[in-house]
């Protein structure tokens, strides 16, 4: 129950405990085993953030908190608690928040998807659990996207960028440094398990606002409520997701200072899963980020079974605490508990490890901030009971808020716009297309090659032709001027000798004649 910038979530024998306002984005820690009574104190939590405005962002991993859209109801369990807070039940006002519906797959409410850039290679090389040398490879990836303008959306531009840079490695590994085939190949394995755990859904556009999580409606805070039930069988893309969406906010809110109430409060359920196989890198990243997000006007509670699952750089930072009963049945387990236990300001009142075994359902161990930011002294309290409905809702119910939200169809439909992929393609058609047209120019290059070839050939055998008919008409000529000369000479000579002979013959005929005519006489 929120009045008075205070936020009423838990009573002890002294009498109401409240999360003083402005500190509630000092964070906090809800822990304790499992059936302790964790959910049912979130749901309190969230609520009372919801009444005073405040809208907050929770996974869900059974489909419990969905009961916080419906109206809730008197039951014996809280008439009992009513008497024992000193409550007038008559004076309840049951009411569920307005809550929107996420999931990931897109399957229970409406999609959240981010693109493959915004993710980020450092959260993406956990996501894939990839090695130091692989994470380089994918980071000099990142880099040469960016360089040129190679916008990476979804698997497929990421997938088709790395075969792009291991086909240029020569050409960046005097830039960017050496690019190693087989890491290229280890990432694309990665990328194609990653794409079996529904990460194709969750990399893409049109890219999830996370101003849509800051919104009110009747001047109660909206609960963003994430289906987590699916998400969870795939613990990376899990962890990883809530780590994106905390770097998201912490990147894209302005600084705000102090404020009467936070902006928003996130509470990550099973958190030990973000620090899990993490580097030390990503670790002291998630470190800063929770440190410096307060001022950004953001709460972060963590929900784990035990404080020991955080490390002690973000415990450090939680000053609301809910401790849940703990059990110690091995000897890890009371380390545990009694590591716990030192995490409270002491009550002299009793022993804090002993309470913490003695705790029954729906109790717990409450320490918050005071107005000085100072953790008050732990008491022992029961925590309040939620306004709304404790459990899981219909399938019909969860569909009548899904169509009923203000973003509904807004994330419905993917888009697929000009990325990595679609330009690498075009260059490579670019580059095709080009080498066809080079390869046609020089087939004609070389046909006009060998016809100018075959022309100088042919105007080669022409001129030998004419020069053998040349040479046969000068040929003919002479020797028809040969014969004729010859001819002529020929007849000439013999008209010549006629001539000559002829007078002579005459000559001596007449002689012979007269010689003969003188003898007869």
């Amino acid at each position: 129950m929120y009045k008075d910038s205070q936020l009423y979530v838990a009573h002890s024998a002294a009498g109401p405990i409240n999360i003083i306002g402005k500190m509630a984005n000092r964070h906090g820690l809800i822990a304790g085993a499992t059936g302790t009574g964790k959910t049912v104190t979130l749901q309190v939590l969230a609520e009372t953030f919801s009444q005073a405005g405040v809208p907050c962002f929770m996974a869900d991993m059974k489909g419990d908190l969905s009961g916080i859209s419906q109206v809730g109801k008197l039951s014996g369990f809280i008439e009992k608690r009513c008497a024992e807070f000193g409550i007038d039940p008559t004076t309840l006002k049951f009411e569920g928040c307005p809550v929107r519906f996420f999931d990931v797959y897109g399957e229970q409410g409406h999609p959240m998807r981010t693109t493959v850039e915004s993710m980020g290679s450092m959260l993406l090389a956990r996501l894939m659990d990839l090695n130091d040398t692989q994470a380089g490879v994918l980071a000099l990836t990142f880099r040469i996207a960016e360089d040129e303008g190679l916008h990476l959306i979804d698997m497929k531009d990421l997938r088709l960028m790395l075969d792009y840079v291991a086909k240029n490695a020569q050409r960046y590994s005097t830039t960017y440094g050496n690019v190693s085939a087989a890491s290229i190949g280890a990432i694309q394995r990665s990328l194609l398990t990653l794409d079996e755990q529904g990460g194709d859904k969750f990399f893409g556009e049109p890219a999830f606002d996370i101003y849509d999580l800051l919104q009110t409606e009747g001047g109660r805070g909206v609960m963003n409520i994430l289906a987590a039930d699916k998400l969870m069988l795939q613990p990376k893309l899990y962890s990883t997701f809530l780590m994106w969406l905390l770097t998201a906010i912490y990147e894209k809110m302005p600084e705000v200072g102090d404020m009467e109430l936070p902006k928003m409060v996130f509470f990550f359920d099973e958190a030990h899963m973000l620090f899990k196989d993490t580097s030390k890198a990503l670790t002291d990243k998630i470190e800063q980020i929770v440190r410096l997000i307060r001022s950004k006007g953001i709460g972060v509670y963590f929900i784990s079974q035990s404080p020991s699952d955080l490390p002690e750089t973000i415990l450090g930072q939680c000053g609301n605490r809910v401790q849940h009963a703990l059990r110690a049945f091995t000897p890890k387990d009371q380390a545990a508990v009694k590591a716990a236990a030192q995490t409270f300001r002491t009550n002299p009142a009793f022993s804090t490890e002993r309470e913490i075994l003695e705790l029954g359902t729906g109790e717990a161990l409450v320490s918050f901030l005071d107005e000085k930011g100072a953790p008050s002294m732990v008491e022992r309290a029961k925590i309040l009971f939620p306004m709304s409905q404790i459990g899981a809702i219909s399938d019909e119910q969860r569909a009548a808020v899904n169509s009923a939200s203000r973003i509904a169809g807004k994330y419905d439909t993917a888009v697929d716009r000009e990325s990595a992929f679609e330009k690498i393609l075009k260059q490579r058609e670019a580059a095709e297309q080009q080498k066809a047209e080079q390869a046609e120019r020089e087939a004609a290059a070389k046909e006009q090659e060998q016809q100018a070839k075959e022309q100088e050939r042919l105007e080669r055998e022409q001129a030998r032709e004419a020069k053998r008919s040349s040479s046969a008409k000068k040929g003919l000529i002479t020797s028809i001027l040969g014969t004729a000369v010859t001819y002529f000479a020929k007849t000439f000579a013999t008209q010549m000798a006629r001539k000559i002979t002829g007078g002579t013959i005459r000559t001596t005929t007449r002689s012979t004649t007269k010689r003969r005519t003188t003898r007869k006489k």
